[in-house]
């Protein structure tokens, strides 16, 4: 499968960027800037408030076109971007609205090739095969989490965390031009008189919320990622904030490391865990795992915190890694080609809505009622998930009768 070597080769150098970026963005705004910990929760939310505005329409379009050109452009457009994040740091121009505008841009862009994305896979790999490569894809992200981080600390350390974000710009440029060298065959765009925007969308939108399976992992789903987003946003501030866990951004660099070997670890042990428990079980399990993860942070002092934290995001990221590529290949196996994207956008979008919504909430809750409150709110609310999962007709799902249909 030469064609998914080279998409897995473009994702990899990708994703080594965008770990520099992640971190870089958030030094970025708190260190360099003097953000507060809702501006954080600000900047968090334009990343992904182009999925709340357009995720559904861009789900309907790109069902329709070619996933490749799409991926191409994209991964151009988002480079020339970033580039412009310390272009305007050099000039003395950056300041928190204009990095919100050039976050939300990307944001759009990355709406555009996430869709495109996750819908092009099953084109590249037989369906028996998907698990196998999402677990690559998924694992290559554990690496570059594990030496994402590390690179980004030690960039910003020495060049700051602006110049930092060149790398990701320089990874994205790479990325396109390889995503443009492979071959592969993909059925023609729908002609004009046999579209019906409105009603692909219903059809996407149905198709996910009222399969039996599919619904209650969808909508755990965004209620996950809305706790997730709140916790991240609280978890960030305190590690970095000198009145809280202090550990500056190489020592948060560290631990977030520590998570990325977890999630090559569980990588490895996806398809095994598959086949031991199967599809709906295993990430049953996966998310109750998930609140005792992070009872550590709360529980952390200035004098225990790279400890704990460290430990924390390594059980988090272990079975984050286990359970990644279970339901990914779960949705592809039991959605069928021409609703691929509709079905990843519909989910991923109102996901990134719930991302929306919960990084300011997560910096008020800080800024309001103090880390304690929001990092407890976000421990109850991963328990709760995980219940309401496990209470699901989803806890039964399986691989082989997804496949069947």
């Amino acid at each position: 499968m030469p064609g998914y070597v080279r998409f897995w080769s473009a994702t990899t150098i990708s994703v080594f960027g965008t770990y520099v970026t992640a971190l870089g963005l958030q030094t970025l705004v708190i260190l360099t800037l003097g953000a507060s910990a809702f501006e954080l929760g600000l900047l968090n939310a334009a990343r992904w408030l182009p999925y709340l505005l357009f995720g559904l329409i861009v789900g309907v379009l790109v069902d329709r076109l070619r996933r490749k050109p799409l991926l191409v452009a994209t991964d151009l457009g988002r480079a020339v971007l970033l580039m412009a994040i310390p272009a305007l740091h050099l000039a003395g121009a950056l300041t928190m609205p204009a990095l919100l505008v050039f976050v939300f841009a990307v944001g759009v862009l990355s709406l555009v090739f996430d869709a495109a994305d996750q819908s092009f896979v099953p084109r590249l790999v037989p369906r028996q095969a998907l698990t196998v490569a999402n677990a690559r894809l998924q694992q290559a992200d554990a690496v570059a989490q594990t030496a994402g981080p590390l690179l980004a600390g030690g960039l910003i350390k020495v060049i700051g965390a602006p110049l930092a974000i060149l790398v990701d710009a320089v990874s994205y440029l790479v990325s396109g031009l390889l995503l443009a060298t492979i071959r592969v065959q993909e059925p023609p765009p729908q002609p004009a008189e046999h579209r019906n925007l409105l009603g692909e969308l219903r059809e996407g939108l149905a198709w996910v919320y009222h399969h039996r399976t599919l619904a209650p992992m969808a909508l755990t789903s965004h209620a996950w990622f809305l706790v997730n987003s709140l916790l991240g946003t609280a978890f960030t501030a305190y590690a970095l904030d000198p009145r809280g866990l202090d550990l500056g951004a190489f020592g948060l660099s560290v631990a977030l490391a520590c998570g990325g070997v977890a999630a090559v670890l569980g990588g490895s042990l996806s398809g095994w865990a598959e086949r031991r428990l199967d599809a709906g079980p295993t990430i049953v399990v996966c998310h109750a795992v998930i609140p005792f993860a992070w009872l550590l942070v709360p529980l952390a002092s200035p004098s225990t915190a790279l400890v704990l934290v460290s430990l924390s995001q390594f059980v988090f990221w272990l079975v984050m890694g286990m359970m990644g590529p279970i339901e990914m290949s779960y949705r592809q196996s039991v959605t069928p080609d021409g609703l691929q994207a509709r079905m990843n956008t519909t989910i991923r979008s109102l996901n990134r809505a719930a991302i929306v919504a919960g990084a300011p909430l997560g910096g008020w809750l800080a800024v309001t009622f103090g880390y304690g409150t929001a990092l407890w709110a976000g421990v109850i609310g991963f328990a709760l998930v995980a219940l309401a999962l496990g209470l699901s007709p989803f806890r039964t799902a399986s691989r082989a009768e997804a496949e069947i249909h």
